[in-house]
């Protein structure tokens, strides 16, 4: 052990000296008067009255824990109702609740990966800026991803042509909305391409989920009717925590007996289902409350760009200020923190050396004071 122990401190400590050290840092106070743009909270639900109640009612009728996985105690009616209501928002024959967005994408893609099931090695297709669970999944799977030029069809389709050369399974891994970049990707050409050369499409509706598409559904639609699959969480725009799939029929029946995230994990507690039921129970109602919300982000970032920061390609509520080196970045940082603002400080290896950045969310819950406040405090570095 102690030979394992001076590797981790070396390790840690050679992360601080290059300043990529990762701390915990705990709101202690969440009545502080700050202006947070750090957070997912992105129509303001972490906090909504009805969904606390149905949290609480939810635990006091069913006790605070699932008590095991779904295949054993764990399963219940709640979970089937809000997949009931996800598929239907989802277009899509079925859908399945996870504990987490992490575990299920994970599980998921792992197990559609499997070699031994499809009798062949399959040709992955992936966005290179993909979430990390994408790439755990991928080496637990054994498999070596083709990472495509972010959002750029023409090198994906270079790829896939090319991997017609043998007779396998294809898949093409992408996001609906970018959380690092908050640009989108180009949903209806990748299911053109998808048809075309036959792979299945999966798209990660995370930051998507709840401020996106009809009602909030999220940008995938149709994507399950053409045999994909579409994931998001409750974690983000629906303010609790858990994860859904949505999918055809067959895709869910195989989860059911090969995806360890789903078979072996305890399910989500009744108190977080209840939330995230009564949360997309509410998002038909919130349309002014999106649209008001995109708005004031277009408006931040073209005054964003005035001031002569990088918001990259942008054109949802995550808005990166994207710096090349870190020493500005966490100026800029430590400026907003003096100023009673919030920011996410995003190092490498998220992000690229060049492409440190501070991660602003638009929620609801900013209002145009808190825009100005964040502007003003900007101007400092124009």
């Amino acid at each position: 052990m102690p030979y394992a122990s001076d590797a981790y401190a070396a390790f840690c400590a050679q992360a601080e000296q290059r300043g990529h050290l990762r701390r915990l840092n705990a709101r202690l106070d969440h009545s502080a008067r700050l202006l947070d743009f750090s957070h997912n909270d992105y129509l303001g639900f972490a906090h909504h009255p009805q969904l606390i109640h149905a949290a609480q009612r939810a635990a006091q009728r069913y006790g605070v824990g699932a008590t095991g996985s779904r295949l054993l105690s764990g399963d219940s009616l709640l979970a089937h109702a809000l997949e009931r209501r996800i598929a239907r928002s989802k277009q899509a024959p079925r859908a399945l609740v996870f504990s987490s967005g992490y575990t299920l994408n994970t599980g998921v893609i792992a197990a559609l990966l499997d070699r031994r099931v499809l009798k062949d090695e399959p040709a992955v297709f992936c966005d290179r800026l993909v979430h990390a669970s994408f790439y755990h999944a991928f080496a637990t799977a054994g498999v070596h991803p083709q990472r495509y030029h972010h959002n750029d069809l023409d090198h994906l389709a270079s790829l896939l042509a090319a991997s017609q050369a043998r007779k396998c399974t294809r898949f093409i891994f992408t996001e609906s909305v970018f959380g690092m970049d908050g640009d989108c990707a180009p949903i209806d050409e990748l299911r053109s391409l998808a048809r075309r050369y036959d792979a299945l499409l999966y798209i990660d509706e995370a930051h998507a989920t709840g401020l996106h598409g009809p009602e909030g559904s999220g940008l995938a639609s149709g994507v399950v009717q053409d045999g994909g699959i579409a994931m998001g969480t409750f974690s983000k725009a629906l303010g609790g925590s858990g994860a859904y799939l949505a999918c055809n029929e067959g895709i869910a029946s195989f989860l059911l007996q090969r995806c360890g995230s789903l078979i072996y994990s305890t399910a989500a507690a009744p108190a977080t289902l209840a939330s995230a039921l009564t949360a997309w129970r509410l998002l038909p109602h919130y349309g002014n409350v999106r649209r008001a919300t995109l708005e004031r982000a277009t408006q931040l970032r073209a005054q964003l760009r005035e001031l002569g920061f990088d918001v990259g390609k942008s054109t949802t509520h995550i808005l990166p200020l994207i710096f090349s080196n870190l020493e500005r970045a966490l100026t800029v940082h430590a400026h907003l923190a003096e100023h009673g603002i919030r920011t996410s400080l995003i190092r490498p290896p998220t992000v690229p050396p060049n492409a440190i950045r501070l991660r602003l969310a638009i929620s609801a819950n900013h209002d145009d004071s808190a825009i100005a406040a964040l502007v003003s405090a900007l101007r400092a570095f124009q």
